[in-house]
């Protein structure tokens, strides 16, 4: 007769608590089950708590991990870096669009002056400037893939699981960690 009235009761809690987000259900079921309970029987309640706010963070760029600075169940602070990665020949890439923009700045420099004494015609200059604006798109296109080299916090939070070790290569999209505010 008493484990009717358990089944019984806990089916009732469980339709109570339908709807109800994790946290606030096992409160209540426990606060029903606490307020029902005899010295006779026990019910054994089972539930998962989640974070409301949980985002995973992938890689927007393909590399070898370098250093997995947060580990799970950390705590960090917005804009803290959590994951780095070798970019080596991106930097080394970036270093040689700063160069190839500094020439084409002094070629469209010395080919203002030649245009002003009537040594190179309009046609000369043109390609100069359009030389220099694709070297100063090129060095922008390079620091842009070289700021994606740090992973940072978008806000304070949690990490909740870790998905990458240092040394793994990484394919851009896929997920590096799981974290929650």
């Amino acid at each position: 007769m008493v484990e009717d009235t358990a089944g019984t009761l806990a089916a009732h809690i469980r339709n109570l608590i339908k709807g109800v987000r994790p946290m606030r259900a096992v409160v209540l079921a426990g606060a029903l089950v606490s307020l029902c309970a005899g010295p006779t029987w026990t019910q054994e309640l089972r539930g998962q708590l989640s974070p409301s706010d949980v985002t995973t963070l992938t890689a927007e760029m393909g590399a070898a991990v370098e250093q997995v600075r947060v580990r799970e169940g950390e705590r960090f602070s917005r804009k803290q870096v959590l994951i780095t990665f070798d970019c080596t020949i991106n930097r080394m890439q970036l270093d040689e669009a700063r160069a190839a923009q500094s020439a084409a700045d002094k070629t469209l420099a010395v080919n203002k002056r030649l245009l002003e004494l009537q040594i190179v015609g309009k046609l000369e200059m043109d390609i100069s400037v359009a030389e220099s604006e694709k070297a100063r798109a090129k060095v922008a296109a390079m620091s842009a893939m070289v700021s994606k080299c740090a992973v940072t916090a978008p806000f304070d939070g949690r990490v909740i699981e870790q998905k990458v070790r240092e040394q793994q290569y990484v394919k851009p999209g896929q997920a590096l960690l799981d974290i929650s505010r």
